[in-house]
């Protein structure tokens, strides 16, 4: 089977997003154009299945036995519905994803039918942390689901992650979180 460098979605928008809109800040600084050496910022493609995509997000939780079919099959379905946006840094030096972290967007009839962002498996290789990816991941989606005219992002996550997510203007919602889970 053949895993080429199909993109998930264009390249372009995340070289169009306006990098003065970011409220996060970095030290030393990085932005799409000057991410750090041998580091990539980009869309998730086929060809990823073999760069150590699933190894990373083994690191956050399980992900089963995915087989090269049925990850084309599923990253298929994804970009043919135009509405998942998963964003990886590759380490062009290693060849290998180090980072990953995705933005769904989900189409209301709320708010004039406007669209909600939701941010999921945020994760950054145990050996890269500390370097800023994560927030460079964060910071990208939160720009990108303003450039696609999200209403608002939303997102889950630990209590120990409460604090990373403040510095991006998250605040905690007055909703309960509830969940029906079939399988862990």
């Amino acid at each position: 089977m053949l895993l080429d460098e199909t993109p998930l979605f264009e390249p372009s928008l995340l070289q169009e997003l306006d990098w003065s809109g970011n409220t996060a800040s970095f030290s030393p600084p990085v932005s799409p154009s000057s991410p750090g050496e041998g580091l990539v910022l980009r869309p998730l493609c086929m060809a990823d299945f073999n760069r150590g995509f699933f190894k990373v997000l083994s690191e956050l939780t399980k992900t089963g036995d995915v087989t090269p079919e049925l990850f084309t099959k599923k990253f298929e379905h994804m970009k043919t519905t135009g509405d998942y946006y998963v964003l990886v840094v590759e380490d062009t030096h290693l060849g290998q994803i180090v980072a990953t972290a995705t933005l769904i967007t989900e189409h209301k009839f709320i708010h004039s039918c406007a669209k909600r962002g939701r941010v999921e498996e945020v994760v950054v290789s145990d050996f890269c942390r500390g370097k800023q990816l994560g927030k460079w991941l964060v910071s990208t989606l939160l720009l990108l689901g303003k450039k696609l005219n999200c209403y608002k992002i939303t997102l889950e996550c630990a209590p120990r992650n409460v604090a990373f997510y403040k510095k991006f203007g998250y605040t905690a919602s007055d909703d309960s979180y509830m969940q029906c889970r079939f399988f862990d």
